[in-house]
């Protein structure tokens, strides 16, 4: 059989054919319909993380499921940037003045966040199977989005990673509330006291969070940031909102929609890969969560002994949890909402800006 003319001339391969706007945008459509789908059943039954975790299992469900998906990966970091702006906006100047009464439990949550990647790291790696780029990140006790990105730009196996800490997140996010619900009759089903709406928010507000995007992202790229694109952001947001530069949280709606398109893009990201092997990936990740929980109780109890803090309230604080959703079960406790949502924020920070570093400097680089 002779080959094509055009490829023994060449010795390149057949050009494709010119692909319809359908057939390049049609997926992507698709996707993100799943995803806005997603998301509003896990707000409806007041899921954790709703257009986060709704988007991203909708679209692995169709991964999964090979029907045509795929993520809008090209705005991807743009939403990027805005979950960082999010993060730098959990600071605010009366923090500064009340991190003395912390020190302890601000000391020990460092102590907390080396002793879950000990723990954790040798789980992955021995009962996982993990390389060490990938059951490194998979420890660290850091944000499903975050881990994500410096993970896999460190080389880490990102499906692995996201299935590792989406079963985190879910199983915390899902047994601490759900505790306090059946012990403290707590309704999680409100969110409103945690954002703004667009509506409400204010145009210098949305235009100083705005320049945080902006400035934030190159500026994170130049200082050789791990993560610029989240670490950029989040720095500069930090910095605005401790100066008092801004009190505001990006709107509401802007930060649906940035969980929605990156909860697409994650689903997406599981196409092709077999059923069994995600099985086996969640079920690691649920064992690696109760392990962090085991450790999360020892500490509050340590740093219930040694502060007046409430044991219960230092659980909020230091579990593997989402921020947001740990704030509102502080908020309908009626505890310390801005303990909690500090120890969150600088775990998170910590983890995002300290674990790489560390990463680099004991060469665990080589995969194997």
């Amino acid at each position: 059989m002779s080959e094509d003319p055009k490829t023994e001339k060449t010795g390149a391969e057949p050009e494709e054919k010119p692909r319809s706007f359908l057939q390049a945008y049609g997926p992507i459509a698709f996707a993100m319909g799943l995803g806005a789908i997603g998301g509003l059943v896990a707000e409806l039954i007041t899921l954790p993380l709703p257009w986060m975790l709704g988007p991203m299992m909708a679209c692995l469900i169709a991964a999964t499921l090979q029907l045509p998906v795929k993520g809008p990966v090209r705005i991807r970091p743009v939403m990027i940037c805005i979950i960082g702006v999010m993060l730098g906006s959990g600071f605010s100047p009366d923090m500064i003045s009340r991190i003395g009464d912390w020190a302890v439990s601000m000391a020990l949550l460092f102590v907390y966040i080396g002793v879950i990647g000990l723990v954790a790291y040798p789980y992955f790696r021995k009962l996982g199977g993990y390389d060490r780029v990938t059951a490194y990140f998979a420890a660290m006790p850091g944000g499903l989005n975050e881990m994500m990105i410096v993970g896999g730009s460190m080389g880490g196996d990102e499906r692995k990673i996201v299935l590792s800490h989406a079963s985190r997140v879910v199983l915390a996010i899902f047994l601490i509330p759900i505790w306090f619900r059946l012990v403290e009759g707590l309704d999680m089903g409100d969110r409103a006291a945690l954002g703004v709406s667009i509506a409400g928010s204010d145009p210098l507000d949305l235009l100083i969070l705005s320049g945080c995007a902006v400035v934030g992202y190159p500026l994170g790229k130049v200082l050789r940031l791990p993560a610029s694109m989240l670490v950029g952001p989040m720095l500069v947001s930090a910095v605005a909102h401790l100066t008092g530069l801004t009190d505001a949280p990006p709107p509401t709606e802007v930060l649906n929609i940035a969980q929605w398109i990156v909860g697409t893009v994650i689903g997406c990201r599981f196409a092709g890969v077999a059923p069994r092997e995600i099985f086996r990936v969640l079920g690691l990740g649920l064992g690696a969560t109760l392990l962090m929980l085991g450790v999360t109780v020892i500490f509050a109890v340590l740093v219930g002994y040694i502060t007046d803090l409430e044991p219960k309230m230092v659980v909020l604080a230091f579990a593997p949890g989402g921020l947001a959703e740990m704030a509102l079960v502080a908020l309908a406790m009626r505890a310390d909402v801005a303990y909690v949502a500090t120890h969150h924020v600088i775990r998170i920070m910590a983890v995002v800006i300290a674990a790489p570093l560390f990463f680099k400097m004991t060469g665990m680089r080589r995969k194997d």
